[in-house]
């Protein structure tokens, strides 16, 4: 009687996928020496240190997947690194910076799928996409999403202190207040909570089993929340930059970017109760312990 056997997980899979990681990084070391300085100098970019926190949870919430995911396929692999390859060559000749940086990109996702074989693309796909973030965001591209937010952020948060009595004026991003002025760009910079607020409602949208219209629902509405976020995260801005200085105003706005990320979590969290408990069809499946 002929026996079937099948492919499982050996050790080995698990070297040669690090390893493999390890020369892709050293190959393409000055593209990635270059993402970490855009994204240390700039505060825009300082979501790309979200990314492998994101990235990992993401595999971490579907690491049962792996029990039916045998490592075959690893055809696949070689050929999204090669695609890298030309990518980063072609990136680098042409001064094209992002597509220099997601030719690296690109080869370290090709590295771990070549050793881990293509099943484990289609089961973590999550993962893999989310490391696109891993790239800067092109100028145009900045200044398109962050000016119309900045603008939007000012004219609410003018609103909601003139509501509650605090005077101040506004022309155009620029708050005055008690004789100070401030730049919401400067305050409360609305690039780095979009892309920040977008990967927290990513993992969040991912790590559970919701239905495909709920999770394209909580990637849509991520810039509203950013909005949300940017004017709870602003009022207290502006009013310690107009009556306690600069120096507090600064270490709030330092740590306050970075503290909105949980509570937003947390918040996408409660939508989700409230839709649960008005027994609305966000879940794909029930849980035992629902």
């Amino acid at each position: 009687m002929k026996t079937i056997t099948h492919a499982r997980w050996e050790p080995w899979h698990w070297v040669c996928a690090l390893l493999l990681s390890g020369l892709s990084v050293a190959v393409t070391w000055n593209a990635w020496k270059d993402i970490y300085t855009i994204a240390d100098a700039d505060p825009e970019q300082s979501h790309i240190f979200l990314v492998p926190i994101v990235a990992a949870w993401m595999v971490w919430a579907r690491r049962i997947r792996l029990r039916s995911c045998p490592p075959s396929g690893t055809f696949v692999g070689p050929i999204i690194a090669g695609l890298g390859v030309l990518m980063s060559l072609w990136g680098f000749e042409q001064n094209m910076q992002s597509i220099w940086h997601a030719g690296a990109v690109a080869m370290l996702a090709g590295s771990i799928i070549t050793a881990l074989g293509k099943n484990v693309l289609f089961q973590f796909l999550p993962a893999f996409a989310v490391l696109v973030f891993l790239v800067p965001i092109p100028g145009f591209i900045r200044s398109e999403v962050s000016v119309p937010l900045q603008t939007a952020t000012a004219y609410v948060t003018q609103v909601l202190l003139e509501t509650f009595g605090v005077p101040l004026e506004r022309s155009q991003n620029l708050l005055r207040i008690n004789g100070q002025d401030v730049a919401v760009a400067e305050a409360c910079n609305g690039m780095r909570m979009v892309f920040g607020l977008v990967l927290v409602a990513y993992a969040f949208a991912f790590s559970m089993p919701l239905r495909g219209s709920t999770r394209a629902l909580i990637l849509v509405f991520s810039p509203i929340a950013a909005l949300f976020c940017n004017v709870v995260r602003l009022v207290p801005t502006v009013l310690l930059y107009g009556y306690s200085g600069t120096e507090w105003g600064d270490w709030f706005h330092d740590w306050s970017g970075w503290l909105m990320l949980p509570i937003a979590f947390f918040l996408l969290m409660g939508v989700l109760r409230i839709l649960k408990w008005a027994l609305l069809p966000v879940m794909r499946y029930n849980l035992a312990y629902h």
